[in-house]
Parts: structure tokens; C-alpha cells; sequence
């Protein structure tokens, strides 16, 4: 059964993979329609000994002074992603990113404002086989070849399942507010 919800997508970078260390996110951005957001999240106390690697610091380019310097509070961030994401149907490409939303709504002190579906549900709900998944995968990759952000992740993401669904960005009409 489809959601008739607006599908937003969904991406952190985070301070490591978990197979490093306790990891936390540093990055999270949302897309729909071509549009995008992310918030920088300044590390936490409570994540203070948490693990920094430089394997991520060297896919994402983000380093920890710039998170420090430049991050936003876990509490303004988790705010105004829950506002952002209000009765949207929340979607990304790895499970892992539940963990991290997770980790970002513990550290704010807050219930976690929602749960995230993984893309296969979305493919199962649209029967795509394989050639449909490649040839969107392809589609995506066109449009969003800089990869390794949270917002250009997300709109990778957005790009692969309108693609799926059959509907470039352009046509639908935008329900969420991006800055």
C-alpha cells in the first residue's frame, strides 16, 4: 500500500562509521521536489570521547573545528528538523540513519519526532526490478553527481525515487519549506 504522505528524504554524515567507535552525527539534510536543506549539528557534550575519524572527515570534508565553529545546538537542530519533517513520510538509503536521529534527539533531550522508512520499502511499493533501480540509480547519479553531504545525498535520493515513481521534481508541487 503507498503512503499518500509527501515523501521527504533524508541523510546524515556523522563523526565515523559505528564499526569505528560510538559515532554521532555531524550533518543532516532533507529533500524533496530539487530542494534541499541541512543543518550542521555541533557535537554534544554528552558525545564528548565519542570517535572522529579521518576516513569520514575525508568523504564528507568536514572537519570537527568547522562542526565545532559553524554546528548548530542538537536541541535548534532537532526542532527545526521535526518542523521540517511534520506529517511527511521520512525515507532514506541506509538504515543507519535511524541510529543517528536517534543519537541527535537523546542528546537534545527530546522523544525521537519520528521514524525513518528504507528506500527498499519505497521500491518494494513501486515493484521495481532491477533494471528500473539501475536505470534510476543512473538518473540520480546525473543530477546529483557531488555526493558525501547531507543535502546533496538527499537530493540524490529524491532524484532516484521520482524517478521510480515516475515523476520528475518539477511536477510535483512543493509541501515543504526549504531555506
Amino acid at each position: 500500500m503507498e503512503s499518500k504522505l509527501t515523501i521527504l528524504t533524508i541523510d546524515f554524515e556523522a563523526s565515523c562509521l559505528p564499526r569505528h567507535g560510538l559515532s554521532y552525527p555531524i550533518e543532516v539534510g532533507i529533500a524533496c521536489d530539487g530542494k534541499a536543506q541541512s543543518w550542521l549539528i555541533r557535537p554534544h557534550d554528552d558525545w564528548a570521547g565519542w570517535h572522529w575519524s579521518a576516513e569520514a572527515e575525508a568523504l564528507h570534508g568536514l572537519s570537527l573545528g568547522q562542526v565545532n565553529r559553524e554546528g548548530l545546538p542538537v536541541e535548534t537542530v532537532l526542532a527545526e528538523l521535526a518542523a521540517a519533517c511534520q506529517g511527511r513520510r521520512m525515507v532514506a538509503d541506509s538504515m543507519i540513519d535511524q541510529y543517528w536521529l536517534d543519537t541527535l534527539a537523546d542528546a537534545a533531550g527530546q522523544a525521537t519526532p519520528f521514524f525513518i522508512d528504507h528506500v527498499s520499502l519505497l521500491l518494494d511499493e513501486h515493484r521495481a526490478d532491477e533494471q528500473r533501480i539501475g536505470a534510476a540509480v543512473a538518473f540520480a547519479d546525473g543530477r546529483h553527481a557531488d555526493r558525501h553531504r547531507a543535502a546533496s545525498d538527499a537530493l540524490w535520493l529524491s532524484a532516484l525515487l521520482d524517478h521510480i515513481a515516475g515523476q520528475p521534481a518539477m511536477e510535483r508541487r512543493a509541501l515543504v519549506r526549504m531555506n
